[in-house]
């Protein structure tokens, strides 16, 4: 189990929050939603993802976080069970998989859960464009969720160097 943060039964992300950001597999949704939230939120915000079960890190989605001048580093997939810390004030869920499997973990605490209803590229057919185009789909939802609903309603932006 995820022991979390207790406090506050709201969305907000506080300066010194922590967010994860859960998915099936953590291989394309939760770790694209990860960089981006790392990109636009202050440095003093920590941010993680994690997947229900093991997955295999996708190619496309290096594709697509390079073109926005992103990347996921050397970093690989991960489950629950994998992450070094397991404190959190936010967890936001992308699939219907991972939003039960948090409202399960965090049922005897105050954290936020919240779902972020986020299509699976993987479905997607055709040539390779036709995928990465799938793939773009996701990483600009993502992008502006993380804008609308954790910068822009709470006045946060990211810290410049």
């Amino acid at each position: 189990m995820i022991p979390v943060a207790p406090g506050e039964h709201t969305a907000e992300v506080k300066a010194h929050g922590a967010i994860l950001f859960m998915c099936g597999m953590n291989a394309i949704r939760s770790p694209i939603a990860e960089a981006i939230a790392r990109s636009m939120l202050p440095a003093t915000t920590y941010i993680r993802s994690a997947g229900i079960r093991a997955g295999e890190r996708d190619p496309f989605v290096d594709v697509v976080l390079d073109e926005i001048g992103l990347s996921l580093g050397r970093r690989q997939p991960q489950t629950l069970e994998e992450l070094e810390d397991d404190y959190f004030d936010l967890i936001i869920t992308l699939s219907p998989q991972a939003h039960h499997a948090a409202l399960e973990l965090t049922r005897s605490n105050a954290v936020e859960v919240v779902y972020w209803p986020t299509m699976d590229p993987t479905v997607a057919t055709g040539t390779r464009e036709q995928i990465l185009d799938a793939y773009r789909e996701i990483r600009d939802h993502l992008t502006a969720l993380i804008e609308s609903r954790l910068i822009r309603r709470n006045g946060l932006a990211a810290q410049s160097a």
